[in-house]
């Protein structure tokens, strides 16, 4: 009872990343054949690097370091998550913008966020550290892809609103969460009591919710014809 009651404590976002996978699903016909037929995909990986990540801090027989000290250290499989992560947003902006000199600055993007996340590795050990530096670094170039996207998309009319576009929905969210997140963790490792004095743990879940939230909306309210 007491590990259950745990879970449900260290864990409550899991129940809303299920929903809006289970939504994403539903709504799957919808824009299966648009850059983000692998949103579902991206969504259950969420998912599932945070149970793993719940069973690594908690379960023994999941644990990926062998210093008893920091056996409960899974770091590594969220060091690992962010670099797919970023690389599947560069992906799904390189393909919905149309501007050639856009997508050739979304490569080099990519190609720097890669090289930040290497050269991270000689400097802290992915495996105790989350790669802050890089994370931000990537999320900048993550947020200057948003902004080629918005830029084109302004600049073409529509006769279809933005509440009705599922890029826009999951851009809003990107732009809510990585705004901020990346110096949420810089804080969390070079000034930790910051981190414990101001509850910047609880501001991050926030920021996960409000991301989530948008992400909910748009498969909820968006509509086929809309999408661009």
């Amino acid at each position: 009872m007491e590990g259950f009651y745990t879970f449900i404590t260290e864990q409550y976002i899991l129940p809303f990343y299920l929903i809006v996978w289970i939504v994403a699903m539903s709504r799957y016909h919808s824009y299966f054949d648009t850059p983000l037929k692998y949103y579902p995909i991206y969504l259950m990986y969420t998912l599932l690097t945070e149970v793993l990540g719940y069973l690594i801090k908690y379960f023994d027989e999941f644990q990926v370091v062998n210093i008893e000290k920091y056996s409960w250290y899974n770091v590594i499989i969220f060091n690992i998550y962010s670099v797919i992560s970023f690389l599947f947003f560069y992906y799904i902006y390189w393909r919905m913008v149309q501007n050639k000199k856009h997508k050739r600055w979304i490569k080099i993007g990519a190609l720097a966020s890669i090289a930040c996340y290497l050269i991270s590795l000689f400097f802290q050990d992915p495996f105790y550290s989350n790669l802050y530096y890089a994370d931000m670094i990537a999320s900048w170039i993550l947020l200057l892809n948003i902004w080629f996207y918005f830029k084109e998309k302004m600049s073409k009319a529509s006769p279809y609103p933005n509440k009705h576009n599922l890029m826009y929905w999951m851009s809003i969210g990107l732009v809510i969460f990585y705004s901020i997140f990346p110096f949420l963790f810089w804080v969390g490792y070079e000034i930790p009591q910051i981190w414990i004095d101001y509850h910047f743990r609880t501001i991050l879940r926030i920021l996960i919710l409000m991301m989530y939230g948008s992400f909910l909306v748009g498969v909820l309210v968006h509509k086929r014809r809309a999408f661009r």
